[in-house]
């Protein structure tokens, strides 16, 4: 098989292209990764020498991709399907690729302070951080509230890359940060995220580990 991603089924960066597979019914072999097993973290530091996750691996071009987004668009341009995952339209494309990005800077990073801080020792704690990152996932559910008022998906009509971004960002976000009764749009928005047959493969497949996450809620 041409491609293989390597991953861990809990990360929230790692959904983001498992979205875009499985929006295409694209082929690939999954490779999990434990960074905390020796072994398994020598092999993938040799495909992704930062020791980041996701990486996928093209033996048929001879290609390794590194970062999410980048990723899907390799997927998008070489590996295309019926779901157009970033527009032709240029105009259109750009407003994908800003969606995406907003919801990798201004929601899934101030989910990973928050999630990273319980993780801390107590005496390296940062409350401080911690509630500027919830204050800077308030003030995106607020943005989102109003962009999402009149939307079914991110950008457009169609499901699109922005969208891949979006599940993983406000799943986890939902989990530090409730969305309450304040943005309706938002969690419309997510229901409808949930009920995509792809992200809810993804979640589906994350199940048996999120007993490791710690605000997991059962």
């Amino acid at each position: 098989m041409s491609l293989t991603l390597h991953f861990h089924p809990l990360a929230s960066f790692c959904w983001k292209p498992l979205i875009a597979f499985y929006e295409n019914g694209t082929p690939f072999e999954p490779v999990i990764v434990d960074l905390g097993d020796e072994a398994s973290r020598a092999a993938f530091l040799k495909v992704s020498p930062t020791g980041k996750m996701p990486a996928l691996r093209d033996d048929a071009r001879d290609r390794t991709v590194l970062e999410s987004t980048i990723v899907v668009e390799y997927l998008a341009a070489r590996y295309p399907g019926p779901v157009e995952l970033v527009p032709a339209d240029v105009d259109l494309a750009l407003q994908v690729r800003q969606a995406d990005r907003f919801y990798d800077f201004y929601v899934q990073h101030p989910m990973q302070k928050i999630v990273g801080d319980r993780l801390r020792p107590k005496d390296k704690t940062d409350p401080f951080g911690v509630e500027e990152a919830r204050a800077q996932l308030r003030n995106s559910y607020a943005i989102i509230e109003e962009e999402m008022a009149g939307r079914i998906w991110a950008v457009a009509e169609a499901f699109t890359m922005a969208d891949c971004a979006a599940a993983p960002a406000l799943f986890y976000a939902n989990k530090v940060e409730p969305f309450g009764e304040k943005f309706p749009a938002v969690r419309r928005y997510h229901d409808r995220l949930l009920a995509r047959p792809s992200f809810a493969r993804v979640i589906e497949e994350a199940q048996p580990y999120f007993k490791l996450f710690p605000y997991n809620n059962g």
